[in-house]
Parts: structure tokens; C-alpha cells; sequence
């Protein structure tokens, strides 16, 4: 049976990662978090204090991207990969408010992007694989056989992340979190360099009234049509 590629883009704490890791588990598919990659780099800047309340040290931190080898491992116990910074788990240190504050600044870097597309080309080359993010249908595969864009309101987004973090024993308030979603949207959408947003072949799907059981549901009934065909 061929394999094909699924590339879920979408604004920020839409679902896409939770979908997307069900999804791939369910054909056997291959997933890859490339938010978390980008997460990645940003904690080696905060780490570095190459950005900050104020400040970006753009040149300094591209300067020693070489230096920035992320891999993902299989946690058996999770049943998912976690992200690793140069043989370190950071994945609990990415989820954090302060690296969503500044995640978005650091994915507009050019040499950032161009780095890392690079890096996910290569893990989808076989194709058998689910991957979300920002740019996934319009640059990194946008010869993707199934492209899903995912959307809900910002408030919605944000009572999510909130609670998310809560969960996770962060002490934040929600008026904080939602300026957070809408500050990285505008991020996002109006970079010069791969912005977000829909390809002309993406399937929209607003969420914020589904389940993940349906939002599931519906992407795994197009991805089987479309590994039959193939």
C-alpha cells in the first residue's frame, strides 16, 4: 500500500498536535511536531539570553544555529516522541508561556526556517507521515496529498492553552494566555517569510465546537480515501 503525506497547518492551540499525533498512530504513520522544533531553538535562545523582555540578539543566535542538532525519541511509556535538544529532553521545558511568548519572533528568522524545513524535507521524504505546523502545505510539502488547516476562535484557542498549562502547574492568569494567541497570530500571519496561511487545496476545519473524536474522525476518512487511490 503506497503512503502519502499529511501536512496539518493551523494557528496556535488549535488541536493540530493532539489530531495529528491520533492521526498518525491510527494509519502508522510517522509524526512530526515541527512546532516543537521551533520551540526547540527558542529555548536555546532564552537559554542563551539571545532573546528576552526587550531584546533579540538575532545575529548572535543564527550565528550558532549550527550548533542546534534536535532530534525527537519514542517515550514507550507516552507512546510519543519527545523533542531533544543536543541529546537533552526539553520537552517539558518547551511547553512553557514563556517560550510560546517568544516562539513566534524567533520562527520569523529566514536562517531559522530555512534550517529546519530542510530538517523535516528529510524526515518526510518516504512519505508515511503526519506532520503539523505553520508552513507545512505551502513550503515544506506543498505537493502534500492531504493538506488540513485548522482554525477556531482566539478566545476558544485560549481557554484550551489555559487550561493546558494549568494542568501542567503553571500559574498564569487567561487574560495572559489570550494575549498570547492573539500576539502570535498577527506573528505569524504577517511575516515576510512563510507566513501562515491557507493553501488553495487545504481542507478548513473550525474546531471550536468538534471534538477531537470528530475532528479525527473526518481527517481519517479523507486520508483512507486518498491511500486507496494512490
Amino acid at each position: 500500500m503506497k503512503k502519502i503525506v499529511i501536512a496539518i497547518d493551523g494557528f496556535s492551540s488549535t488541536g493540530k498536535s493532539t489530531v495529528a499525533k491520533l492521526l498518525a498512530k491510527k494509519l502508522n504513520y510517522i509524526y512530526v511536531d515541527t512546532g516543537a522544533m521551533y520551540r526547540a531553538v527558542t529555548y536555546f535562545a532564552l537559554e542563551n539570553e539571545y532573546i528576552g523582555e526587550g531584546f533579540f540578539k538575532e545575529e548572535e543566535l543564527v550565528g550558532r544555529l549550527k550548533e542546534i542538532t534536535i532530534t525527537f525519541k519514542l517515550n514507550e511509556d507516552l507512546g510519543f516522541a519527545e523533542v531533544y535538544l543536543n541529546g537533552k529532553n526539553i520537552e517539558s521545558d518547551i511547553r512553557t508561556l514563556k517560550v510560546s511568548k517568544y516562539v513566534s519572533p524567533v520562527a520569523t528568522l529566514s536562517e531559522v526556517r530555512r534550517k529546519l524545513v530542510e530538517q523535516q524535507q528529510l524526515m518526510g521524504k518516504d512519505k508515511g507521515i503526519v506532520m503539523d505546523g505553520r508552513d507545512i502545505g505551502t513550503v515544506v510539502f506543498p505537493e502534500a496529498e492531504l493538506k488540513i488547516f485548522m482554525t477556531a476562535s482566539a478566545e476558544t484557542r485560549a481557554k484550551r492553552r489555559y487550561k493546558e498549562l494549568l494542568d501542567r502547574g503553571h500559574e498564569l492568569s487567561y487574560d495572559d494566555v489570550l494575549e498570547n494567541v492573539t500576539t502570535r497570530d498577527h506573528i505569524d500571519s504577517t511575516r515576510e517569510d512563510s507566513p501562515l496561511i491557507k493553501a488553495d487545496d487545504a481542507v478548513e476545519i473550525d474546531n471550536s465546537h468538534l471534538t477531537i473524536e470528530e475532528q479525527l474522525e473526518t481527517i481519517v476518512d479523507m486520508a483512507e480515501e486518498l491511500i486507496a487511490k494512490a
